[in-house]
Protein backbone atom coordinates (compact mmCIF):
# COMPACT_ATOMS: atom_id res chain seq x y z
CA UNK A 1 0.00 0.00 0.00
CA UNK A 2 1.29 3.45 -0.94
CA UNK A 3 2.30 5.56 2.05
CA UNK A 4 0.16 8.67 2.51
CA UNK A 5 1.72 11.83 1.01
CA UNK A 6 0.85 13.48 4.33
CA UNK A 7 2.89 10.97 6.36
CA UNK A 8 5.44 12.30 8.87
CA UNK A 9 8.92 12.89 7.52
CA UNK A 10 10.40 11.23 10.63
CA UNK A 11 9.20 9.17 13.57
CA UNK A 12 10.01 10.21 17.13
CA UNK A 13 12.25 8.22 19.41
CA UNK A 14 9.95 6.83 22.09
CA UNK A 15 11.56 6.81 25.55
CA UNK A 16 11.45 3.69 27.67
CA UNK A 17 9.13 3.78 30.66
CA UNK A 18 10.36 1.60 33.50
CA UNK A 19 7.92 -1.17 34.31
CA UNK A 20 6.18 -1.03 30.90
CA UNK A 21 7.12 -3.79 28.45
CA UNK A 22 5.83 -4.53 24.98
CA UNK A 23 6.06 -7.38 22.49
CA UNK A 24 4.54 -8.04 19.07
CA UNK A 25 4.24 -11.42 17.33
CA UNK A 26 2.74 -13.10 14.28
CA UNK A 27 -0.53 -14.89 15.05
CA UNK A 28 -1.73 -15.35 11.46
CA UNK A 29 -5.15 -13.84 12.19
CA UNK A 30 -5.53 -12.38 8.71
CA UNK A 31 -2.19 -11.14 7.50
CA UNK A 32 0.76 -13.25 6.36
CA UNK A 33 4.35 -12.47 7.23
CA UNK A 34 3.56 -9.59 9.54
CA UNK A 35 2.99 -9.11 13.25
CA UNK A 36 -0.66 -8.86 14.26
CA UNK A 37 -0.79 -9.53 18.01
CA UNK A 38 0.60 -7.11 20.59
CA UNK A 39 1.04 -7.46 24.34
CA UNK A 40 1.65 -4.44 26.57
CA UNK A 41 2.40 -5.64 30.11
CA UNK A 42 3.07 -3.83 33.38
CA UNK A 43 5.54 -5.06 35.98
CA UNK A 44 2.98 -4.11 38.60
CA UNK A 45 -0.73 -3.32 38.09
CA UNK A 46 -1.22 0.08 36.49
CA UNK A 47 -4.03 2.54 37.03
CA UNK A 48 -6.33 2.66 33.99
CA UNK A 49 -8.81 5.02 32.33
CA UNK A 50 -10.70 4.43 29.11
CA UNK A 51 -13.17 5.83 26.61
CA UNK A 52 -14.95 3.75 24.00
CA UNK A 53 -17.15 3.88 20.94
CA UNK A 54 -20.70 5.14 21.32
CA UNK A 55 -21.81 2.74 18.59
CA UNK A 56 -24.84 0.67 19.55
CA UNK A 57 -23.07 -2.33 17.98
CA UNK A 58 -19.84 -2.46 20.03
CA UNK A 59 -17.25 -5.20 19.68
CA UNK A 60 -16.70 -7.97 22.24
CA UNK A 61 -13.40 -6.40 23.43
CA UNK A 62 -15.20 -3.09 24.04
CA UNK A 63 -17.81 -4.93 26.13
CA UNK A 64 -15.02 -6.68 28.04
CA UNK A 65 -13.15 -3.45 28.77
CA UNK A 66 -16.26 -1.60 29.87
CA UNK A 67 -17.13 -4.45 32.23
CA UNK A 68 -13.78 -4.31 34.02
CA UNK A 69 -12.73 -0.67 33.71
CA UNK A 70 -14.34 0.38 36.98
CA UNK A 71 -11.98 -1.63 39.17
CA UNK A 72 -9.24 0.67 37.94
CA UNK A 73 -6.33 -1.76 37.65
CA UNK A 74 -4.62 -3.20 34.57
CA UNK A 75 -1.94 -5.86 34.36
CA UNK A 76 -1.76 -5.72 30.57
CA UNK A 77 -3.57 -5.06 27.31
CA UNK A 78 -3.74 -7.50 24.38
CA UNK A 79 -4.35 -6.00 20.94
CA UNK A 80 -4.91 -7.80 17.67
CA UNK A 81 -5.30 -6.53 14.11
CA UNK A 82 -7.00 -8.20 11.17
CA UNK A 83 -10.22 -9.07 12.99
CA UNK A 84 -12.42 -6.69 14.99
CA UNK A 85 -14.24 -9.45 16.90
CA UNK A 86 -17.37 -7.35 16.38
CA UNK A 87 -20.88 -8.61 15.60
CA UNK A 88 -19.69 -12.11 16.43
CA UNK A 89 -22.26 -12.98 19.09
CA UNK A 90 -21.45 -15.53 21.80
CA UNK A 91 -18.41 -16.69 19.82
CA UNK A 92 -16.96 -13.21 20.11
CA UNK A 93 -17.59 -13.02 23.86
CA UNK A 94 -16.04 -16.48 24.28
CA UNK A 95 -12.97 -15.43 22.26
CA UNK A 96 -12.53 -12.38 24.50
CA UNK A 97 -12.92 -14.51 27.62
CA UNK A 98 -10.43 -17.08 26.33
CA UNK A 99 -7.87 -14.43 25.40
CA UNK A 100 -8.14 -12.79 28.83
CA UNK A 101 -7.99 -16.11 30.69
CA UNK A 102 -5.02 -17.36 28.68
CA UNK A 103 -3.12 -14.12 29.21
CA UNK A 104 -3.92 -14.04 32.92
CA UNK A 105 -2.60 -17.56 33.37
CA UNK A 106 0.62 -16.69 31.53
CA UNK A 107 1.23 -13.51 33.51
CA UNK A 108 -0.09 -14.75 36.86
CA UNK A 109 -2.72 -12.07 37.21
CA UNK A 110 -6.50 -11.80 37.39
CA UNK A 111 -8.31 -11.95 34.06
CA UNK A 112 -10.23 -8.88 35.23
CA UNK A 113 -7.01 -6.89 34.89
CA UNK A 114 -6.41 -8.05 31.32
CA UNK A 115 -7.74 -5.51 28.79
CA UNK A 116 -8.46 -6.23 25.15
CA UNK A 117 -8.73 -4.40 21.83
CA UNK A 118 -9.31 -5.70 18.32
CA UNK A 119 -9.40 -4.04 14.92
CA UNK A 120 -10.08 -5.26 11.41
CA UNK A 121 -12.84 -7.21 9.73
CA UNK A 122 -16.34 -7.00 11.28
CA UNK A 123 -18.56 -10.07 11.45
CA UNK A 124 -15.86 -12.75 11.18
CA UNK A 125 -15.42 -14.96 14.29
CA UNK A 126 -12.03 -14.54 15.94
CA UNK A 127 -10.29 -17.86 16.54
CA UNK A 128 -8.39 -17.31 19.79
CA UNK A 129 -7.69 -21.01 20.37
CA UNK A 130 -4.13 -20.65 19.14
CA UNK A 131 -3.32 -17.51 21.09
CA UNK A 132 -1.73 -19.38 24.01
CA UNK A 133 1.47 -20.17 22.12
CA UNK A 134 1.56 -16.73 20.51
CA UNK A 135 1.10 -14.97 23.84
CA UNK A 136 3.72 -17.20 25.47
CA UNK A 137 6.13 -16.13 22.74
CA UNK A 138 5.16 -12.50 23.30
CA UNK A 139 5.77 -12.86 27.04
CA UNK A 140 9.26 -14.18 26.37
CA UNK A 141 10.00 -11.22 24.10
CA UNK A 142 8.70 -8.38 26.28
CA UNK A 143 10.99 -5.38 26.06
CA UNK A 144 11.07 -1.76 27.21
CA UNK A 145 11.63 -0.45 23.67
CA UNK A 146 8.81 -2.16 21.77
CA UNK A 147 6.77 0.96 21.01
CA UNK A 148 7.50 1.23 17.28
CA UNK A 149 6.81 -2.45 16.69
CA UNK A 150 3.54 -2.18 18.63
CA UNK A 151 2.39 0.80 16.54
CA UNK A 152 3.06 -1.18 13.35
CA UNK A 153 1.36 -4.31 14.67
CA UNK A 154 -2.01 -2.64 15.29
CA UNK A 155 -2.26 -1.15 11.77
CA UNK A 156 -4.95 -2.25 9.29
CA UNK A 157 -5.43 0.09 6.32
CA UNK A 158 -3.02 2.56 7.94
CA UNK A 159 -0.08 3.43 5.71
CA UNK A 160 2.25 4.39 8.55
CA UNK A 161 2.60 3.78 12.32
CA UNK A 162 1.40 6.53 14.64
CA UNK A 163 3.45 7.44 17.70
CA UNK A 164 3.85 10.46 19.95
CA UNK A 165 5.64 11.26 23.18
CA UNK A 166 6.09 14.16 25.57
CA UNK A 167 8.31 14.56 28.60
CA UNK A 168 7.35 16.85 31.45
CA UNK A 169 8.35 17.83 34.95
CA UNK A 170 6.04 17.49 37.96
CA UNK A 171 6.92 17.93 41.62
CA UNK A 172 10.55 18.44 40.68
CA UNK A 173 10.83 15.10 38.84
CA UNK A 174 10.91 14.19 35.16
CA UNK A 175 8.10 12.08 33.71
CA UNK A 176 7.05 10.72 30.31
CA UNK A 177 3.82 10.19 28.39
CA UNK A 178 3.99 7.82 25.41
CA UNK A 179 1.16 7.07 22.99
CA UNK A 180 0.44 4.98 19.91
CA UNK A 181 -2.66 4.91 17.73
CA UNK A 182 -4.11 3.33 14.62
CA UNK A 183 -6.78 4.62 12.32
CA UNK A 184 -7.27 5.46 8.65
CA UNK A 185 -10.86 4.70 7.67
CA UNK A 186 -14.15 4.40 9.54
CA UNK A 187 -13.15 7.52 11.44
CA UNK A 188 -15.67 10.01 12.82
CA UNK A 189 -16.06 12.02 16.01
CA UNK A 190 -17.76 9.83 18.62
CA UNK A 191 -14.94 7.71 19.69
CA UNK A 192 -13.35 7.03 15.69
CA UNK A 193 -11.73 1.76 13.38
CA UNK A 194 -9.54 3.75 15.85
CA UNK A 195 -7.45 2.49 18.75
CA UNK A 196 -5.02 4.37 20.96
CA UNK A 197 -2.94 3.40 24.00
CA UNK A 198 -1.11 5.84 26.24
CA UNK A 199 1.14 5.29 29.24
CA UNK A 200 2.64 7.70 31.76
CA UNK A 201 4.93 7.08 34.71
CA UNK A 202 3.38 9.88 36.77
CA UNK A 203 1.44 8.02 39.50
CA UNK A 204 -2.22 9.04 39.22
CA UNK A 205 -5.34 7.38 40.64
CA UNK A 206 -7.63 5.85 38.02
CA UNK A 207 -10.57 8.08 38.93
CA UNK A 208 -8.51 11.20 38.31
CA UNK A 209 -7.08 9.68 35.11
CA UNK A 210 -10.60 9.05 33.86
CA UNK A 211 -11.55 12.70 34.29
CA UNK A 212 -8.41 13.86 32.52
CA UNK A 213 -8.93 11.51 29.58
CA UNK A 214 -12.64 12.23 29.15
CA UNK A 215 -11.92 15.95 29.02
CA UNK A 216 -8.92 15.68 26.70
CA UNK A 217 -10.71 13.46 24.16
CA UNK A 218 -13.28 16.08 23.16
CA UNK A 219 -11.03 18.53 21.24
CA UNK A 220 -8.77 15.77 19.88
CA UNK A 221 -10.00 12.32 18.84
CA UNK A 222 -13.62 13.46 19.05
CA UNK A 223 -12.87 16.39 16.72
CA UNK A 224 -11.64 14.44 13.70
CA UNK A 225 -13.43 12.79 10.81
CA UNK A 226 -12.30 10.93 7.72
CA UNK A 227 -15.56 9.55 6.41
CA UNK A 228 -18.26 10.23 9.07
CA UNK A 229 -18.41 6.53 10.06
CA UNK A 230 -18.04 5.63 13.74
CA UNK A 231 -16.37 2.29 14.37
CA UNK A 232 -17.65 -0.59 16.50
CA UNK A 233 -14.22 -0.86 18.10
CA UNK A 234 -13.08 2.64 19.11
CA UNK A 235 -10.96 2.36 22.23
CA UNK A 236 -8.58 4.76 23.97
CA UNK A 237 -6.86 3.49 27.11
CA UNK A 238 -4.66 5.62 29.36
CA UNK A 239 -2.43 3.92 31.93
CA UNK A 240 -0.47 5.25 34.88
CA UNK A 241 2.42 2.91 35.63
CA UNK A 242 4.35 5.13 37.99
CA UNK A 243 6.02 4.33 41.29
CA UNK A 244 5.03 6.23 44.40
CA UNK A 245 1.84 7.46 45.96
CA UNK A 246 -0.97 8.07 43.46
CA UNK A 247 -2.28 11.58 42.94
CA UNK A 248 -5.92 11.43 44.04
CA UNK A 249 -7.06 15.04 43.83
CA UNK A 250 -8.07 16.49 40.45
CA UNK A 251 -6.79 19.95 41.51
CA UNK A 252 -3.31 18.72 42.42
CA UNK A 253 -0.74 21.09 40.88
CA UNK A 254 1.35 18.12 39.68
CA UNK A 255 -1.40 17.29 37.18
CA UNK A 256 -1.00 20.53 35.22
CA UNK A 257 1.99 19.37 33.16
CA UNK A 258 0.34 15.98 32.57
CA UNK A 259 -2.79 17.71 31.28
CA UNK A 260 -0.69 19.70 28.82
CA UNK A 261 1.24 16.62 27.73
CA UNK A 262 -1.96 14.62 27.32
CA UNK A 263 -3.57 17.35 25.21
CA UNK A 264 -0.47 17.54 22.99
CA UNK A 265 -0.04 13.78 22.54
CA UNK A 266 -3.73 13.19 21.79
CA UNK A 267 -3.78 16.08 19.31
CA UNK A 268 -0.60 14.80 17.67
CA UNK A 269 -2.01 11.28 17.30
CA UNK A 270 -5.41 12.57 16.11
CA UNK A 271 -3.77 14.65 13.40
CA UNK A 272 -1.73 11.63 12.31
CA UNK A 273 -4.96 9.65 11.94
CA UNK A 274 -6.53 12.35 9.76
CA UNK A 275 -3.37 12.72 7.67
CA UNK A 276 -3.51 8.97 7.05
CA UNK A 277 -7.17 9.10 6.02
CA UNK A 278 -7.76 6.48 3.35
CA UNK A 279 -6.67 7.98 0.03
CA UNK A 280 -6.10 11.42 1.56
CA UNK A 281 -4.01 14.09 -0.15
CA UNK A 282 -5.17 17.10 1.87
CA UNK A 283 -5.23 17.85 5.59
CA UNK A 284 -8.10 20.24 6.31
CA UNK A 285 -9.05 22.30 9.36
CA UNK A 286 -12.63 23.56 9.54
CA UNK A 287 -13.02 26.36 12.07
CA UNK A 288 -16.42 27.80 12.94
CA UNK A 289 -16.75 31.01 14.94
CA UNK A 290 -19.62 33.32 15.78
CA UNK A 291 -22.06 30.47 16.34
CA UNK A 292 -24.96 30.60 18.78
CA UNK A 293 -23.01 28.33 21.17
CA UNK A 294 -20.17 25.82 21.21
CA UNK A 295 -22.41 22.82 20.53
CA UNK A 296 -23.91 24.53 17.51
CA UNK A 297 -20.46 25.50 16.20
CA UNK A 298 -19.27 21.92 16.55
CA UNK A 299 -22.28 20.54 14.70
CA UNK A 300 -21.84 22.99 11.83
CA UNK A 301 -18.10 22.28 11.59
CA UNK A 302 -18.82 18.54 11.47
CA UNK A 303 -21.48 19.08 8.78
CA UNK A 304 -18.91 20.80 6.57
CA UNK A 305 -16.12 18.35 7.37
CA UNK A 306 -18.32 15.32 6.61
CA UNK A 307 -19.87 16.64 3.40
CA UNK A 308 -18.86 14.44 0.43
CA UNK A 309 -19.37 17.43 -1.86
CA UNK A 310 -17.04 19.64 0.18
CA UNK A 311 -14.46 16.88 0.50
CA UNK A 312 -14.47 15.99 -3.20
CA UNK A 313 -14.15 19.67 -4.13
CA UNK A 314 -11.07 19.86 -1.93
CA UNK A 315 -9.72 16.71 -3.59
CA UNK A 316 -10.20 18.40 -6.95
CA UNK A 317 -8.51 21.58 -5.64
CA UNK A 318 -11.71 23.47 -6.43
CA UNK A 319 -12.60 26.37 -4.11
CA UNK A 320 -16.30 25.64 -4.46
CA UNK A 321 -17.42 27.62 -1.42
CA UNK A 322 -21.05 27.18 -2.44
CA UNK A 323 -20.78 23.64 -1.10
CA UNK A 324 -19.72 25.04 2.25
CA UNK A 325 -22.80 27.26 2.28
CA UNK A 326 -24.85 24.15 1.58
CA UNK A 327 -23.23 22.20 4.43
CA UNK A 328 -23.75 25.06 6.90
CA UNK A 329 -27.38 25.38 5.88
CA UNK A 330 -28.17 21.67 6.21
CA UNK A 331 -26.71 21.39 9.72
CA UNK A 332 -30.02 22.55 11.23
CA UNK A 333 -28.32 25.04 13.52
CA UNK A 334 -28.93 28.80 13.84
CA UNK A 335 -27.45 30.61 10.83
CA UNK A 336 -28.21 33.87 9.03
CA UNK A 337 -27.36 33.91 5.34
CA UNK A 338 -26.58 37.63 5.24
CA UNK A 339 -24.26 37.51 8.28
CA UNK A 340 -22.19 34.58 7.10
CA UNK A 341 -18.58 34.90 5.94
CA UNK A 342 -16.15 32.29 4.64
CA UNK A 343 -12.37 32.33 4.31
CA UNK A 344 -9.95 29.95 2.64
CA UNK A 345 -6.72 30.54 4.52
CA UNK A 346 -6.54 34.33 4.86
CA UNK A 347 -8.62 34.96 1.75
CA UNK A 348 -12.24 36.09 2.20
CA UNK A 349 -14.34 34.42 -0.47
CA UNK A 350 -17.87 35.23 0.69
CA UNK A 351 -19.58 37.59 3.12
CA UNK A 352 -22.79 39.54 3.63
CA UNK A 353 -24.81 36.96 1.73
CA UNK A 354 -22.79 37.02 -1.49
CA UNK A 355 -19.38 36.51 -3.06
CA UNK A 356 -16.77 38.94 -1.79
CA UNK A 357 -16.30 41.77 -4.32
CA UNK A 358 -12.49 41.30 -4.21
CA UNK A 359 -12.72 37.53 -4.77
CA UNK A 360 -9.92 36.28 -7.02
CA UNK A 361 -10.43 32.74 -8.35
CA UNK A 362 -6.78 32.29 -9.37
CA UNK A 363 -5.51 33.32 -5.95
CA UNK A 364 -7.79 30.86 -4.17
CA UNK A 365 -7.01 28.08 -6.66
CA UNK A 366 -3.32 28.38 -5.82
CA UNK A 367 -4.15 28.03 -2.15
CA UNK A 368 -6.21 24.89 -2.84
CA UNK A 369 -3.14 23.19 -4.31
CA UNK A 370 -1.43 23.13 -0.92
CA UNK A 371 -1.48 19.95 1.22
CA UNK A 372 -2.69 21.92 4.28
CA UNK A 373 -5.93 23.90 3.93
CA UNK A 374 -7.71 26.02 6.53
CA UNK A 375 -11.37 26.91 6.03
CA UNK A 376 -12.95 29.46 8.37
CA UNK A 377 -16.67 30.13 8.75
CA UNK A 378 -17.95 33.04 10.81
CA UNK A 379 -21.69 32.92 11.49
CA UNK A 380 -21.84 36.39 13.05
CA UNK A 381 -24.39 35.29 15.68
CA UNK A 382 -22.64 34.67 18.99
CA UNK A 383 -19.49 33.47 20.69
CA UNK A 384 -19.64 29.75 19.95
CA UNK A 385 -16.57 28.27 18.24
CA UNK A 386 -15.21 24.85 17.31
CA UNK A 387 -12.59 23.15 15.17
CA UNK A 388 -12.90 19.87 13.30
CA UNK A 389 -10.09 18.31 11.29
CA UNK A 390 -10.71 16.21 8.20
CA UNK A 391 -9.19 15.20 4.87
CA UNK A 392 -10.27 15.18 1.26
CA UNK A 393 -12.26 12.37 -0.39
CA UNK A 394 -10.46 10.87 -3.36
CA UNK A 395 -10.88 8.02 -5.85
CA UNK A 396 -8.41 6.03 -3.77
CA UNK A 397 -10.82 6.01 -0.81
CA UNK A 398 -13.36 4.21 -3.00
CA UNK A 399 -10.67 1.84 -4.31
CA UNK A 400 -9.39 0.98 -0.82
CA UNK A 401 -12.86 0.31 0.58
CA UNK A 402 -13.95 -1.55 -2.52
CA UNK A 403 -11.07 -3.96 -2.02
CA UNK A 404 -10.86 -4.15 1.79
CA UNK A 405 -13.51 -6.29 3.45
CA UNK A 406 -14.44 -4.67 6.72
Amino acid sequence: MKVSPLAPTFYPEIPEIEGVRLASVEAGIKYKDRKDLCLIAFDKPAEIAGVFTKSKCPSAPVDWCRKHLGQGKASCVVINSGNANAFTGKKGADAAELTASTTAQLLGCSKKTVFLASTGVIGEPLDASGFADCLATAKSQLTLDGWHSAAQTIMTTDTYPKLATRQFKAGGRNFTLNGIAKGSGMIAPDMATMLSFLVTDLPVDHKVLQKLLARAIKPTFNAITVDSDTSTSDTVLLFSAGDGKNIKQANDERLRPLKSALAEVLHDLAMQVVRDGEGANKHVCIEVTGAANKRSARKIAASVANSPLVKTAIAGEDANWGRIIMAVGKAGEPAERDLLSIKFGDIIVARNGERDPDYNEDEVSRLMQKPEIDISIDLGLGKGSAKVWTCDLTREYVAINGDYRS
